[in-house]
């Protein structure tokens, strides 16, 4: 939804970059387990899903501002007119992000391919991977928080729940089925979160619009 509402205003605005850039690091961290485990499936799921979150990077920063005054007449700062500054204060932060998430990758593949013994380099990604995980599942508390302090459920997507749910609920599965508590326990608090979602949407349901009626005379 946020990419189709990107590319129909062509504009980033009020869409965070943050979670674009989570999820694809979380993809390639499971990615890389995938491929020390020999999973196919941890291996072709999880490589679409950095493919796509990698194409979500690069159309937000496509469209995000990249410069500061363009065209003739432009004025830069000062008042001074400077047609070619190019950072943009509203980009600093997105290119800052986008330079830590390099630096972990290329970090955490230092470290698991350099300092980790190759008999431990698996636990070590797993345990890594599913920390990063149940964090990016426990992160949206703060927003069940403010659901129920303001009794309304218009801050929450019913549809990603639903995702979330299934999604969650589907790698749980697949962990047990494998016996791999990496794969299993991460996805245990988004069952559980899901379903405290669901909870809220039935306990504060939107209210239908009232049909108008006229005042008595």
């Amino acid at each position: 939804s946020d990419l189709r509402q990107i590319l129909a205003t062509k504009s980033v605005e009020n869409i965070q970059f943050l979670p674009f850039l989570t999820t694809d690091a979380n993809n390639l961290g499971w990615l890389g387990y995938g491929c020390l485990k020999g999973d196919g499936t941890l291996i072709t799921v999880n490589a679409i899903g950095a493919a796509l979150q990698t194409l979500y990077i690069l159309v937000y920063l496509y469209y995000s501002p990249a410069k500061v005054g363009q065209g003739p007449g432009a004025m830069g700062r000062m008042g001074d007119p400077h047609p070619d500054v190019l950072c943009c204060p509203s980009q600093c932060p997105v290119l800052l992000q986008v330079l830590l998430l390099l630096a972990v990758v290329v970090t955490g593949y230092g470290y698991f391919t350099i300092m980790v013994d190759t008999g431990t380099r698996l636990t070590h990604l797993g345990l890594f991977c599913s920390v990063f995980t149940i964090t990016m599942y426990l992160s949206p508390l703060a927003d069940l928080a403010k659901v129920v302090r303001s009794k309304s459920t218009r801050c929450l997507s019913f549809p990603l729940t639903v995702t979330t749910f299934v999604a969650s609920s589907s790698w749980t599965l697949y962990g047990l089925q494998l016996h791999d508590p990496y794969i299993t326990v991460p996805n245990m608090p988004g069952i559980i979160t899901s379903l405290v979602r669901f909870w809220l949407f039935q306990r504060y349901r939107p209210q239908q619009d009232k049909p108008y009626s006229s005042l008595p005379a």
